[in-house]
C-alpha cells in the first residue's frame, strides 16, 4: 500500500510579505507546515500593486481547519 502524499492548501492571502513571515512563523510554532508562495518581482522590486505584493499561505490539507482557527484567533485578539 502506497502512503498518499498531503496537498498544500491556500487557507489565505495577504498583502506583504512580513505579515505573511508573522503568520508562517506563528502557524510553526503551532506544529503546523507552512509554505509561502509570491511572485518574486514584488520582493525584488518591493512592489505591493496589482498582486505582486499578494503572498498566499499554504499548509497541508489536514491542517487547514486548524492553521485558519489559529489565524483568526490571532487577528481577532489584536487591538482596535
Amino acid at each position: 500500500m502506497t502512503k498518499r502524499k498531503s496537498g498544500f492548501v491556500v487557507i489565505q492571502k495577504v498583502q506583504g510579505e512580513l505579515t505573511a513571515q508573522v503568520m508562517k512563523t506563528h502557524l510553526e510554532n503551532e506544529g503546523i507546515p507552512v509554505m509561502l508562495k509570491y511572485e518574486s518581482a514584488g520582493i525584488v522590486y518591493g512592489l505591493t500593486v496589482d498582486g505582486l505584493g499578494q503572498v498566499r499561505i499554504l499548509v497541508p490539507q489536514e491542517f487547514a481547519e486548524e492553521a485558519k482557527e489559529i489565524l483568526k484567533e490571532d487577528t481577532s485578539s489584536e487591538p482596535t
